[in-house]
């Protein structure tokens, strides 16, 4: 079992930065795939990006190469979601989530464990 908790979302202008956090709580956080999805009003929730235990392997969406970095600290227990460029459409509420296993997923049923959300609102 695993609890998740983002933090550091908020309001932010376009062309401007954030940084997600995810705390996870659990002595076998390093053995967790890691990843962030995001859900705006009215829409499904979508794939952001993922990293594996080692953050040997990543993955991106299309829509946030180039702009969004994720990383870890297995001894913090933590994994992040550096969000530079800001558009108005990456407004959403953005989730953390953790696979038990290995590889990488970008689907949301590939992943065991849920945060709360963190809003993210970009204005033009």
């Amino acid at each position: 079992q695993v609890q998740l908790v983002e933090s550091g979302g908020g309001l932010m202008r376009a062309g401007g930065s954030l940084t997600l956090s995810c705390a996870a709580s659990g002595r076998t956080f390093s053995s967790y795939t890691m990843g962030w999805f995001r859900q705006a009003p009215g829409k499904a929730r979508e794939f952001v990006a993922a990293i594996t235990w080692s953050g040997g392997s990543i993955d991106y969406a299309d829509s946030v190469k180039g702009r969004f970095t994720i990383s870890r600290d297995n001894a913090k227990n933590t994994v992040y979601l550096q969000m530079n460029s800001l558009k108005p459409e990456d407004t959403a509420v953005y989730y953390c989530a953790a696979r038990v296993g290995y590889e990488l997923a970008s689907v949301s049923t590939g992943y065991n464990y849920w945060g709360q959300g963190t809003q993210v609102t970009v204005s033009s």
